[in-house]
């Protein structure tokens, strides 16, 4: 942080955990209430939870802070938005960004910190799993992004973690595409590390757990063809008709 952002945000902490939500009031509860006991556990250092209600028609903003979470608000329908409007809401130098159905446990924040703490990481991501049993296919995909994440340092968007100078000087998610924002900025993050000689954090040793709704929702050929026709033809990724499987409640 700059000596502006010191003044300006005079209570500070270790670490950030932003939470992007869209009407998630039905996921919410559960995911800060394991977050809570996370951070508990966590106690060597200290932690704030920024939840951003994403224009919300529910209870989500209501629910977050009867749990204690900071609630910012960003008008704009759009993930990238939302995860850029709690990242500049942070006040700590180390920022991990958690969907609201993602569980995540006392050994991967534990593990999440003290890569970031290390003075050797810019950022880095973790094995993604699910809460519940999913189809052959979907299986088989997310053994290979596993298998891939580390090398080509991936990071999905369910977790990632990150020095928050890296999140300010690339200027956070893109905000010109609706979906594969954390693609573009796990390249951004591992280009700025590289100009300062840090290293790219996977924890390999752990699984996060996220709900698989997306792949109840939708037939599991239709969802992998449209994450294949997103992926061949970036250009898509600008339309949110073309990317609404990700923003419907």
């Amino acid at each position: 942080m700059t000596r502006r952002d010191l003044i300006r945000n005079p209570v500070m902490f270790d670490y950030s955990v932003i939470i992007p939500a869209y009407n998630e009031e039905l996921h919410l509860p559960d995911t800060l209430q394991n977050l809570r006991k996370a951070m508990a556990e966590a106690k060597t250092w200290r932690g704030e939870i920024i939840v951003v209600d994403n224009n919300s028609t529910d209870r989500t903003a209501e629910i977050a802070r009867e749990a204690g979470a900071r609630v910012v608000f960003e008008a704009h329908n759009q993930i990238s938005r939302a995860r850029n409007c709690g990242g500049r809401a942070a006040n700590s130098p180390n920022l991990i960004f958690l969907d609201a159905d993602t569980r995540i446990s006392p050994e991967i924040l534990r593990k999440s910190l003290e890569m970031l703490l290390s003075g050797k990481y810019y950022g880095g991501g973790i094995k993604i799993g699910f809460t519940e049993d999913t189809p052959l296919l979907i299986r088989l995909f997310t053994k290979l992004w596993n298998s891939h994440a580390g090398i080509r340092k991936w990071v999905a968007g369910c977790y990632i973690f990150c020095l928050k100078e890296a999140f300010d000087d690339i200027g956070g998610f893109r905000e010109d595409v609706y979906a594969a924002e954390e693609i573009y900025f796990a390249k951004s993050m591992a280009k700025w590390g590289r100009g300062r000689q840090l290293d790219f954090g996977y924890i390999s040793s752990e699984f996060i757990e996220t709900s698989p709704r997306k792949i109840n929702e939708h037939a599991t050929l239709k969802l992998l063809a449209i994450m294949l026709l997103l992926g061949t033809f970036p250009f898509l990724q600008k339309s949110k008709r073309m990317c609404k499987i990700w923003y419907n409640r």
